[in-house]
């Protein structure tokens, strides 16, 4: 598989806020090789703490890409096949321009200075990014939990600029259950004394409050089976109960490892920007029903849900398919059994790279005959 890794930069770039970002960055990482008709292109996009490295082994971590499991060679996104993007989203900290990153009029980090910013943001730069590629039209737009958000963007942005999307374990809109857990971790973040207004930066970053937030987070992602499973009520490196707060039960030190290792490769201001990003998400745009926004879609859909998924249960994919098929659009649905929670488009792979290889073959067929 050919790999290849590096970044785009735009002189300026306009948010939906009206704001202005100057000599932005996006970092990139593509696999396999584009067709001489440009018609063989796959964007992946990444859910909220991932990066552009979606596959291979990273030469910096020596670790495998997010959806090494799903991108490769005989994979679901075959790159023998087709040429897969990944890129950073916008406000990340992953090589794209985000909080952290240096203002070109002051020399400083951003911080908190950092527009807000929104998912239809971070898609109109992706479309950018196609755009220097030389790319017109993608076979697909594929991603998981906010990659989910960002495919249906891409549907509705750019009617004309991709043939399918692939939206997994997502939603159209943030519930208030939704919004509710994020500015939790939020406000983990923002207790924390090291946050210092987000001015942080060469100085002590606020690792407890983003720890705990990851925490709360990782939650979500599971299932109270999967937990039960792997950890149940076992304890931790002992016979007996401690009696004190330095941790009895293996779920808890599972959760403290989770947050600590998170610290070490997110930003806090990314958290936040990002966070907030996805709670602003709405295909709707809040006025418009969901079916109307679908009008001028082209793009065939498929929609893949998860039995256990607490964080965007199935009821919200199921609703997307509705609204599709209320404008006759294209659309195949499945909601997979699994017991790994928010997770399992991540590690439930069998069944979820049957669906998405049948329907990029049958999608590329109607693209190139």
């Amino acid at each position: 598989m050919v790999i290849h890794s590096s970044s785009v930069r735009l002189d300026s770039f306009t948010l939906e806020s009206g704001a202005t970002l100057t000599a932005v960055d996006v970092a990139y990482q593509t696999y396999g090789v584009l067709n001489g008709a440009r018609s063989n292109a796959i964007l992946i996009l990444h859910a909220f703490s991932g990066d552009a490295h979606a596959a291979g082994i990273s030469e910096e971590t020596g670790k495998p890409g997010w959806w090494d499991n799903m991108i490769g060679p005989g994979k679901a996104f075959n790159t023998d096949l087709y040429y897969v993007i990944c890129t950073n989203v916008l406000g990340g900290c992953r090589g794209t321009t985000g909080p952290s990153s240096l203002d070109p009029a002051t020399g400083k980090p951003y911080a908190m200075s950092f527009p807000v910013i929104t998912i239809r943001d971070m898609v109109r730069l992706q479309k950018r990014v196609t755009d220097s590629f030389g790319i017109e039209r993608l076979l697909a737009a594929a991603g998981g939990s906010m990659g989910g958000m960002q495919a249906l963007e891409w549907a509705v942005s750019f009617p004309q600029g991709v043939a399918a999307a692939i939206p997994i374990a997502t939603t159209a809109r943030h519930t208030a259950q939704q919004i509710a857990f994020n500015e939790v971790g939020r406000q983990a973040v923002l207790a924390d004394p090291d946050w210092n207004n987000g001015d942080y930066y060469g100085g002590t970053p606020p690792a407890r409050g983003l720890a705990v937030a990851r925490m709360v987070g990782h939650i979500t992602y599971m299932s109270d089976e999967s937990m039960r499973e792997k950890f149940g009520r076992k304890l931790r490196s002992r016979e007996k109960k401690g009696y004190d707060f330095s941790g009895d039960f293996e779920v808890e030190n599972y959760l403290r490892y989770r947050g600590s290792e998170f610290v070490n490769r997110f930003d806090a201001n990314s958290y936040l920007y990002i966070t907030k990003a996805m709670d602003l998400f709405d295909l709707s745009n809040g006025s418009l029903t969901l079916a109307s926004v679908f009008e001028k879609v082209t793009a065939r859909f498929l929609v893949i849900s998860f039995t256990s998924d607490w964080l965007y249960p199935s009821y919200q994919s199921q609703e997307i398919v509705r609204a599709l098929r209320g404008r006759n659009c294209d659309v195949a649905y499945c909601e997979l059994p699994s017991n790994h929670g928010h997770d399992a488009f991540l590690v439930d792979v069998a069944e979820q790279s049957d669906l998405v290889r049948g329907f990029l073959a049958s999608t590329f067929s109607r693209e190139t005959r």
